[in-house]
């Protein structure tokens, strides 16, 4: 299988996708993107599937089999393939691409920056360590005083250093009130530091990708830590977490580097898949951090971070589902097996001619191409909410608020399982290691535990989301769904569009029911199968969009389009009905149960 295939497919896809469906042409008219046309955007595409398809693709076997390892200088050991991707990646110079031309980025739109990112992902998700690079120049470039500004998001933005978030804690886990990492200010004048107030860091970090590599002289950690009180004492809660930039490297007020600060690798986690990436247990032992901001606002400002982070994780399992789908695809119309019932005789036919593998195939179809569109229907939110005018902007604000648990959910979950069918439409073989498929199988399952699991994804949306500001992310939301289904009638879609009104129904009837009482134990029992039809019901939105944009059009890909929605239409949407069905009355078994019966 070439590379090849899934870089063709992929910017086949990802062109309907921009100019048909998102109409990138309508966003570069804003002043920001100037200096960007549809064609330059597409040189930049087919720049990235290139870099994709003759570095990536063949480095990131390599990366997966060639795990790190701690060398004996204590650093960390990768594989030359892994550098000489890195390097590739650093020169093409789209590391930081949406970020502003002051900052060293090209000010592409994040909706075409996140297509690009798609195809490297597809290509080799252990090749960029760094994807929460990115997210912790956005952080700072946000929430950092000037100097921070140009002394640490810079480097990250010209690819020249690397960054990460470290939050976890191995006795606090997703429960950052837990936090025990301790900041003190580090002595007189440390107020005055040109690069904000300077403190030193004690503490245990653990989970951190990338967090120690040897392809850039410097890593950007933002860490959240908490002042202890006048006592002493590290206060309880998250009210309580302030963010600090630590570097790896001790940096000066002009950016020049200086000695190596306490930040200590312990050691190397071994993981299922993702294994090209370092994933890393810290120490930090009095190390130097300046103050982001204003303490205490640690963890408002690392929801920057984390809800970018969420977002490229949900595109990421994407660009994995679609990888996969890809491969299998390829196979399918290349290996010839069986025959057509009743035939006896004769050749055998192309595996794509059996009806349970067409199933397969158009269910990898609908996950991975459905999932790759959210993502980039995500993008062009981040983008409005940038430059669009005031009620763009508002509106923008709103439905990220609701659809980024359900990116980051929805992908890693339902693109895992297409990925599992891929491995079963190539049967023995898929399991063996001679095609990638079990490598894409074994990276995707990190993503639903990355940046949040689901439960955490789930009562974010049920418990939060959707009762922000009176419930104006469901009336936003609503608002979208019902303007695709009215055009929908108009392009002859009429029963998809009364279906997905239906189910969409059935979601604010049972958001009612389980805050009738106001009681969020019981509303909360129920969250992940809530999660699970309110993500469903957003993708069946997204591909009745996509073909209403499909029936218009006379672009190649339009009509895999309404395939893959008459798919999701006959297959998944009628699943929303039993996740729902539990949620509605209110079952509290997994509430309930007494432990000891499990």
């Amino acid at each position: 299988m070439s590379g090849s295939a899934v870089q063709r497919g992929l910017l086949r896809t990802l062109d309907f996708l921009l100019v048909e469906w998102l109409e990138l042409g309508s966003l570069l008219q804003r002043p920001r993107f100037a200096d960007h046309s549809v064609e330059t955007c597409g040189e930049l595409l087919a720049m990235a599937s290139q870099l994709a398809e003759e570095v990536f693709e063949p480095a990131n076997r390599v990366s997966d089999t060639e795990e790190p390892r701690i060398g004996p200088d204590g650093g960390v050991v990768l594989p030359a393939a892994t550098h000489r991707a890195w390097e590739a990646f650093r020169s093409a110079g789209i590391a930081g691409a949406g970020h502003d031309h002051a900052d060293g980025g090209l000010q592409l739109p994040r909706t075409v920056d996140m297509a690009v990112r798609a195809v490297l992902s597809a290509a080799g998700p252990n090749l960029v360590p760094m994807l929460l690079t990115e997210g912790n120049a956005a952080l700072l470039a946000e929430h950092g005083s000037p100097a921070q500004r140009r002394a640490f998001a810079v480097p990250q933005v010209e690819g020249r250093w690397t960054g990460t978030m470290a939050l976890s804690e191995s006795q606090a886990g997703s429960s950052l009130a837990d936090v025990a990492t301790r900041a003190v200010p580090d002595g007189t004048g440390s107020a005055d530091d040109p690069l904000g107030p300077r403190y030193r860091i004690t503490g245990d970090k653990m989970w951190i990708s990338g967090a120690e590599h040897p392809l850039t002289d410097n890593i950007v950690h933002l860490v959240l830590a908490k002042v202890p009180d006048d006592d002493g004492t590290v206060p309880t809660g998250t009210g309580a977490l302030s963010l600090f930039v630590v570097p790896k490297v001790r940096v000066g007020p002009d950016g020049e580097l200086g000695e190596r600060n306490g930040v200590h690798l312990v050691g190397l986690n071994h993981k299922l898949g993702m294994r090209g990436i370092p994933n890393t247990a810290l120490s930090f032992d009095a190390a130097v951090g300046h103050l982001v901001g204003a303490p205490g606002q640690g963890l408002a400002q690392m929801f920057h971070m984390m809800n970018a982070a969420r977002a490229e994780i949900g595109l990421l399992a994407a660009a994995l589902g679609y990888a996969g789908f890809a491969v299998s695809l390829d196979y399918a119309r290349t290996r010839r097996q069986g025959r057509p019932r009743g035939v006896r005789d004769g050749e055998q036919v192309p595996l794509v001619a059996h009806t349970d593998v067409v199933r397969m195939l158009l269910a990898q179809k609908s996950y991975a191409e459905g999932a790759l569109a959210l993502a980039l229907y995500v993008g062009r939110l981040l983008d409005d909410q940038r430059t669009g005018d005031d009620g763009a902007r508002a509106r923008a604000a709103t439905l990220l608020e609701v659809l980024t648990p359900v990116l980051k959910s929805w992908p890693s979950e339902w693109c895992l399982e297409g990925n599992s069918l891929a491995i079963q439409v190539l049967g023995g073989a898929g399991y063996t290691r001679d095609f990638p498929v079990e490598q894409f199988w074994r990276d995707q399952r990190l993503n639903m535990i990355h940046e949040g699991t689901h439960g955490i994804q789930a009562m974010d949306l049920l418990g939060r989301k959707v009762r922000l500001r009176d419930g104006a992310c469901l009336r936003e939301l609503g608002a979208v769904l019902s303007a695709t289904a009215t055009r929908a009638r108009s392009a002859g879609l009429g029963e998809w569009a009364a279906d997905l009104e239906r189910s969409w129904g059935d979601v604010l009837s049972a958001t009612d029911a389980v805050w009738r009482d106001d009681d969020a134990s019981a509303a909360l029992a129920n969250a992940t199968p809530y999660l699970q039809a309110f993500g469903h019901v957003v993708l069946a939105w997204v591909h009745l969009d996509l073909a209403v944009a499909a029936a218009g059009s006379d672009h190649p890909e339009a009509g895999g389009r309404t395939a893959a929605a008459a798919y999701f239409f006959a297959y998944e949407l009628p699943r929303v009905a039993a996740w729902l069905a539990p949620v509605a009355a209110g079952e509290l078994l997994c509430r309930d149960l007494d432990p000891a019966l499990l």
